[in-house]
């Protein structure tokens, strides 16, 4: 069984304990490293190239926002989950800009926390259901006054089908399923999407497929 690598930043050194503790208790996963701040974050994501960062948002001398921007610039395969205790929407965009790989809340249970986390390594993009139902609103009220930069034409057919089912939440296994492919064809498919519409990460091409109208999203 391959491991899922992770680091975790937080300055709240009792909760980030209590985490590695619960994670390290995983089959499936492996805390490597541990770090307070962000550019603590950053020199530990350079020296150990885990799998995953759980980074917390507000931070003493660098914030997870920051330092999700440097880890991903630097380390583009290194997957940045936050793991905060705010649910403002600014937040979530904000970090997704960054380049944040996914938006969880601190309030979930430990399973459903794990649970997501599996889901990553399978190409999902790991969400809060709070979160992403302020990013279906947000996206149903500007999708007409916010159109996308770049043409879906640039996809192919197949890339395009592959987007909408991406954009539903499906991981790679199940775009497979759905269309009778090779999960490494669809890995390669996914990586085609993000590099041609010059997106980072699946929560962004989502949010394109609303955009550009190949997700119906319905106004409240």
């Amino acid at each position: 069984m391959k491991l899922l690598r992770i680091l975790l930043v937080d300055d709240h050194i009792l909760f980030r304990k209590g985490l590695a503790r619960l994670l390290d208790a995983q089959p499936d996963f492996e805390v490597v490293g541990e770090a307070a701040d962000g550019l603590e974050a950053l020199e530990q994501a350079r020296a150990l190239r885990p799998d995953v960062v759980l980074m917390d948002l507000r931070m003493p001398v660098c914030d997870g926002l920051e330092a999700t921007r440097r880890i991903k610039q630097e380390l583009p395969d290194v997957r940045v989950v936050m793991l905060s205790v705010s649910e403002d929407e600014q937040d979530f965009f904000a970090a997704i800009r960054c380049g944040a790989d996914g938006y969880l809340v601190k309030n979930m249970r430990p399973e459903g926390l794990f649970q997501e986390l599996r889901g990553l390594a399978q190409g999902e993009a790991p969400i809060s259901r709070v979160m992403a139902g302020k990013l279906m609103r947000q996206l149903a009220q500007g999708r007409r006054t916010v159109p996308p930069s770049v043409s879906l034409d640039l996809l192919s057919p197949r890339e395009q089908e592959v987007l909408l089912l991406l954009a539903e939440g499906l991981s790679n296994t199940e775009i497979a399923a759905e269309l009778g492919i090779a999960v490494n064809t669809v890995r390669n498919h996914v990586r085609n999407i993000l590099e041609k519409l010059g997106l980072r990460n699946r929560v962004q091409a989502a949010v394109y497929a609303v955009r550009c109208g190949l997700l119906p999203v319905d106004s409240p």
